[in-house]
């Protein structure tokens, strides 16, 4: 055999290793895949909590799994916020239900009994259509405050922002619920500054969080017969508060003050509860605004519902 064989069958010989050696790494390689793909099925169709780990030397497999992890990550938060989110609009649907059924159900029986006897006195009759103008009315603020609600959290809601002189805005507010605040006996505690204090924001969104706020603290804190509002700024924030000595809310509660339809069970009762929605919407018009809202109380010492805005020092 000559030397030019033996050349030819060394480089066959070499080629024929190189192929099984690929053809090896092939195979390993489907079997990594196949492995990896096993267990993300069983992660995605089983344990949603689960992340991805498989040890391998490959880098670039490596990284994929990274990315892969990071993708299951996002998976699993929007899965969360999902199945909260449905829980919170099966809730609230339950409770819309239940809230508008009680007046629609008042007018109802008040309408059956005008109906029913033509010869009703006229004191009668008044007093009973004065019930049904105030069932319907409450059941059309319902209404208005779930569209409301819909509207913003479906970014439908058109707010722009411009420069506002705050305390002239914070003192139209309170100014509208003098009549009723001297009514039920209400001590005022109003401490906004002379000079005037801008900041970014939305004339009606923050007209409409302070006079939720307000409603909530005169609704909620009618023991203290004390309401306050108070404005401040810092360097690069405008503080408002709304705030009152009333029964308060234990710190259980106060994480769920903002929720939709939520209404403290002591205070269930017609005289003084409310929609359960204005909280909500002053933290989601507060939010679209870029500003932050936050609560805290001490029963029947002080109760503060406060927002901030971003301040216009110029």
């Amino acid at each position: 055999m000559n030397i030019a064989s033996i050349s030819e069958w060394i480089v066959v010989l070499i080629l024929s290793v190189v192929i099984v050696w690929l053809w090896r790494e092939r195979v390993a390689q489907k079997r990594k895949i196949k492995d990896i793909r096993n267990a993300l099925e069983r992660i995605v169709t089983v344990n949603h909590a689960e992340k991805l780990l498989y040890v391998t030397g490959d880098t670039e497999l490596q990284r994929l799994m990274t990315e892969i992890n990071r993708l299951l990550d996002l998976n699993l938060r929007v899965s969360v916020d999902y199945n909260r989110s449905q829980i919170a609009m099966r809730k609230m649907i339950s409770n819309i239900s239940h809230d508008l059924k009680t007046p629609l159900t008042v007018v109802l029986g008040y309408a059956e009994m005008l109906d029913a006897d033509p010869h009703i006195l006229p004191e009668e009759r008044a007093k009973l259509l004065s019930r049904i103008h105030q069932k319907t009315s409450e059941a059309i603020e319902l209404i208005g405050s779930f569209f409301s609600l819909a509207k913003l959290e479906a970014n439908d809601t058109d707010i722009p922002l411009t420069r506002l002189e705050v305390g002239e805005l914070c003192r139209r507010s309170i100014l509208q619920f003098y009549d009723l605040l001297t009514a039920q006996g209400f001590a005022v505690h109003i401490d906004i500054p002379e000079h005037p204090i801008h900041a970014l924001g939305n004339e009606g969104a923050i007209g409409r969080v302070l006079n939720n706020l307000i409603s909530n603290a005169i609704r909620y804190g009618a023991d203290g017969r004390t309401l306050g509002l108070t404005l401040t700024e810092q360097q690069d924030t405008v503080r408002i508060e709304v705030w009152d000595r009333g029964q308060g809310i234990q710190e259980p509660e106060q994480d769920k003050v903002f929720e939709r339809m939520y209404t403290l069970e002591d205070s269930r009762n017609k005289a003084i509860q409310g929609s359960g929605l204005g909280l909500t919407i002053a933290k989601r018009l507060v939010e679209t605004i870029n500003g932050e809202i936050h609560l805290s109380s001490i029963p029947y010492e002080r109760t503060v519902f406060s927002f901030t805005l971003k301040k216009i020092n110029y």
